[in-house]
């Protein structure tokens, strides 16, 4: 059964007969569109990445970022609009805060997931508004260690050891799967994520791309930063070494 083309699609209120919900898949579409955003949970800490596409030479460096910080103790790394990603993380920034003012202590992460969860979930029930075309990877350490959860454009909100969203997150998530997150360092898991981001990429698309890198561990206080220049570089240069070796592989190969 098809409804494609049949008007099942022009609102979010309304099911198609097998079931679909149009726009929200769409606004998953949109999200498949985007630059490839990744989290790892390891041993000690959670690292984000996210390949984010550079359209113009004339773009400043480091400006229009998708990592951005939610609280002193959370990270979103995001795939899809932009400007859908700062409204969920002023969003989630409000539920962190007012969280704290009623309880005096920092929101466990599975209750920020769970609220932002819902939050975008009710943007899927009424005519008057659209899906968020954006699926967030949260990072937070709590009470529990550390968490990692991806919230999709449905609401659907699930915790993850590892996990990827965008264009190249198939690619992305066969390479998690080889890792051992749970022996996995910080350090190191810093180094296989820029890794995984520059497999993942397609040069034949996207020539342009820049990596950004954050984590949340003992080494930034238990805080989530951006890591140290000198980290980033590092990362960098192992993710092109990597990448020339695999090449050289396949060359050898043929």
């Amino acid at each position: 059964m098809t409804s494609i083309g049949t008007g099942y699609d022009l609102s979010v209120s309304t099911y198609s007969p097998d079931g679909r919900v149009f726009q929200v898949e769409y606004a998953q579409k949109a999200v498949d569109n985007s630059g490839t955003a990744i989290g790892l949970r390891v041993k000690g800490g959670v690292v984000l990445a996210v390949e984010k596409i550079k359209h113009s030479r004339l773009l400043v460096p480091n400006s229009n970022k998708r990592i951005m910080t939610a609280g002193k103790h959370i990270g979103v790394a995001s795939a899809g609009w932009m400007s859908d990603t700062r409204h969920l993380v002023k969003r989630t920034r409000d539920e962190a805060h007012n969280y704290h003012d009623i309880y005096k202590t920092n929101a466990p992460a599975k209750i920020i997931a769970e609220r932002m969860g819902m939050y975008v979930q009710a943007y899927t029930l009424y005519s008057a508004v659209r899906p968020f075309g954006v699926s967030t990877i949260l990072a937070c350490i709590d009470e529990d260690g550390p968490q990692l959860y991806m919230i999709e454009p449905s609401g659907q909100y699930v915790g993850y050891r590892g996990c990827a969203a965008g264009k190249g997150k198939q690619a992305a998530k066969t390479e998690i799967e080889k890792l051992n997150l749970e022996e996995l360092t910080v350090r190191e898991a810093v180094k296989e994520a820029a890794r995984i981001i520059y497999a993942a990429h397609d040069d034949a698309k996207d020539k342009l791309f820049e990596l950004e890198l954050s984590w949340i561990c003992e080494e930034s206080n238990n805080l989530h930063t951006h890591v140290p220049q000198d980290v980033l570089d590092e990362a960098i240069e192992h993710a092109e070494k990597a990448l020339d070796d695999d090449d050289e592989m396949e060359d050898d190969e043929e």
